[in-house]
């Protein structure tokens, strides 16, 4: 007689995590199974059974306490609650990421909580299942890390909602009608959310300053800094304290300074620079050896610490350099006047002094506080036209002044030699380990309404080369100087950790489909091959998209007390001393150098540790500021360009199309897979390309591909193009 089929078993709910949940929310206050209940939002007897069952089952796996009988409080020190920071998807899902677990804890829509993109938070994290990745939920809200947010309002009847064009940003803004202030419908507004109600889908917000009309050239440059946070003008009164400052060199601080005046100097900076942070000086010795001045604004002697003018100074930390303006750090006054090494004027400066042999062997080296004066300013191009010609002619189609003229033979000699020492300096740095980044820079020409009428790039050269390695030389030795002293002092170094291997591998899988390689076998061999890759690539198509990946491959330079070297430039020790006028690190240097030279005991580490952490998160935020500007140039440009066909190579593949990067002007844009009309596409994860299902078809990494303009969104800053054909 055959078995009657049994009845499937219905499954009784799970309320372990909810519990967790609602006590860890209130994690001082004991809560009974009814009340849990009500949360829950569940009267029912079968329920609250249930609830009891699992309150008894947590409390015997010692997540939570019975501390009267039937009344239960979380245990505070659960093994399964981690803090954090949240990073959210453009998917509307999150990856939780905390130093304690290799991987990041995948976060589900439902279970953000509220919690948007870079939060500090606590998330419970549900048993492990076998075969599937770990899973949490956000139960806190330690910090928000913005509550500014840039979008652009629809202004209903009675209230408006904001949405933004940050992808990450998952929901739009709900904003009363009282708080709508001066906006106009479809205007671009900084809002900030002042709550966000438990049964509300959205944040409730007020509009706290109107932006202009999207697309607007002004508009959407204020929206970037907006955006980040990001100050325009000074506020009034730093900039009333910044014109009270006495600029005028008194002999009373040139007694107390070494007078290198009379010592030839010179400025080498772009030509369209405003601030001077630097100037060389150059002499022969009697000893035939030659002694090369690194001279560095000296920003510490108007920027009085504890004053207004300091404290706008760092909380800025850095210049921003958008594409078409600048947001300086400090105030017009110093900045581009009593700061700024302009020639022919006498200057307070900060120096580096070395003495160096003919093979560039340092043989002597000085710091301390000096005045100058700047015999002649240089353009890059105008050094660089020395060092090819080795004459002294600069021509009048790169001359600063718009007219031919002839450098001083001194100048000249100096030029060439300073470059030749540079040569060498350079050679050992790269015989040590150090990794030649010379990323192409795209630059616009704009004309007067800032709008941009064409594209060219920005190369390193000789005079550039000259430039860069005597303010490394300055920044490591000062950093040495300080760091190698015994008691241990205090101080803000630049420090750069070594790549991690598993981006090594994503590049390595992404390089060797053009057949390059890299050589994992020890720290030396991995920089010699970085740089042998590098220079491989340098002037073919995939070129831009291979230096960048590169790049994305090193972990980020930042600021710290604590010293682990400098891996991208193979230096033990290395700061920031250099450009004082635009980075606060560099203030920070130069007083604590400063300190030590006059004998002063070593600093509190934790606050300038503290200080170092904010340079390093505002130097982050402008590097975004200045990357999404370039973006929306880029966007604008091709605007006009809409009715052209252009080459570009296949820079990324992914399931929903390809991005393309133009080869003439290195704007990236997506085609769609679904708009590439001459074959059904789908996406090879093995291959990392587009397979077309009848014609086999293949469109990876490298490729060679022909676009148009589809549309220039300059709001959201995104380019789509049409897939014209392959370039066979």
């Amino acid at each position: 007689m055959s078995k009657k089929p049994r009845k499937p078993v219905k499954k009784t709910k799970d309320f372990t995590a909810k519990i967790l949940k609602i006590l860890s929310q209130d994690a001082n206050k004991t809560f009974n199974y009814k009340q849990i209940g009500a949360k829950l939002g569940v009267d029912d007897t079968k329920s609250r059974n249930e609830i009891i069952k699992d309150l008894k089952l947590l409390a015997s796996q010692k997540k939570i306490v019975e501390i009267e009988p039937g009344k239960y409080l979380v245990v505070a020190t659960s093994q399964d609650y981690y803090e954090g920071i949240i990073d959210m998807t453009s998917r509307k899902t999150a990856y939780f990421v905390s130093e304690e677990f290799e991987d990041d804890i995948f976060i589900p829509t439902n279970n953000l909580n509220k919690a948007l993109d870079g939060d500090r938070v606590k998330i419970y994290l549900y048993n492990r299942r076998k075969g599937k990745k770990p899973e949490g939920e956000v139960i806190e809200i330690i910090e928000r890390k913005k509550t500014d947010f840039v979008g652009v309002i629809d202004i209903q009847k009675n209230f408006a909602f904001v949405s933004t064009a940050n992808p990450k940003m998952y929901t739009d803004i709900f904003i009363p009608k009282e708080k709508i202030g001066e906006a106009q419908n479809g205007d671009v507004v900084l809002v900030h959310i002042e709550d966000w109600p438990k049964k509300a889908d959205s944040p409730f917000g007020a509009v706290i300053k109107v932006l202009g009309k999207p697309g607007e050239h002004n508009t959407e440059i204020h929206a970037i800094l907006a955006e980040y946070g990001l100050p325009y003008d000074f506020p009034v009164d730093v900039e009333a304290y910044a014109q009270k400052l006495d600029t005028s060199i008194q002999e009373s601080e040139i007694a107390r300074r070494r007078d290198m005046r009379d010592v030839l100097t010179f400025t080498i900076d772009p030509k369209d620079a405003k601030d001077f942070d630097d100037a060389l000086s150059f002499q022969v010795l009697e000893n035939g050896n030659y002694e090369i001045g690194v001279h560095i604004a000296d920003v510490s002697y108007y920027l009085e610490e504890g004053t207004i003018l300091d404290n706008e100074a760092y909380q800025r930390a850095t210049s921003v350099y958008l594409v078409d303006r600048v947001v300086p750090m400090l105030p017009e006054v110093l900045s581009n006047f009593a700061c700024s090494l302009r020639p022919h004027e006498e200057k307070y400066t900060f120096s580096a002094i070395f003495e160096l042999k003919e093979n560039a062997e340092i043989v002597n080296q000085w710091f301390g506080r000096t005045v100058i004066y700047s015999d002649q300013r240089f353009a890059y191009e105008e050094a660089q036209h020395i060092i090819e010609t080795k004459g002294n002619t600069i021509p009048a189609e790169i001359s600063l002044t718009g007219s031919e003229y002839i450098v001083p033979e001194a100048i000249q000699k100096a030029t060439l030699k300073m470059d030749e020492l540079a040569k060498i300096l350079r050679k050992k740095r790269m015989r040590d380990g150090a990794i030649s980044f010379d990323k192409v820079e795209v630059k616009f020409n704009l004309n007067e309404a800032a709008e941009p009428v064409g594209v060219y790039f920005k190369v390193s050269k000789d005079a550039n080369h000259l430039i860069e390695e005597f303010m490394l030389l300055a920044n490591r030795k000062v950093a040495e100087f300080i760091g190698k002293q015994r008691p241990k002092k205090t101080f803000v170094y630049r420090i750069h950790d070594e790549p991690d291997e598993n981006k090594l591998i994503s590049l390595q899988t992404v390089i060797s489909k053009f057949g390059y390689s890299i050589n994992f076998k020890s720290k030396k061999d991995i920089s010699k091959s970085l740089n042998q890759l590098l220079e491989d690539v340098n002037g073919k198509k995939e070129q831009n998209m291979v230096d960048t990946l590169t790049i994305r491959s090193m972990s980020k330079a930042k600021y710290s007390t604590e010293n682990i070297g400098h891996y991208g430039l193979a230096f033990d020790y290395y700061s920031h001393f250099t450009s004082p006028i635009r980075r606060y690190p560099d203030v920070m240097a130069h007083r604590l150098l400063q300190h030590y030279l006059d004998g002063g005991k070593s600093v509190d580490e934790e606050s300038y540790e503290e200080k170092c952490q904010h340079s390093s998160n505002m130097e982050v935020l402008a590097t975004n500021a200045e990357r999404d500007s370039i973006k929306y140039m880029q966007v604008k440009y091709m605007q006009d360009h809409q009715d052209e066909e252009f080459l570009g190579v296949i820079s990324g593949v992914t399931e929903w199309g390809i991005y393309v990067e133009i080869v003439s002007n290195k704007c990236e844009g997506m085609c769609r897979i679904r708009e590439i009309r001459d074959d059904y596409y789908t996406f090879d994860e093995k291959q990392y390309a587009l397979v077309g299902e009848i014609s086999k078809n293949i469109l990876q990494l490298g490729d060679e591909v022909y676009v148009k303009v589809k549309s220039a969104d300059l709001v959201k800053k995104q380019l789509d193009f049409t897939f014209l054909r392959k370039n066979e």
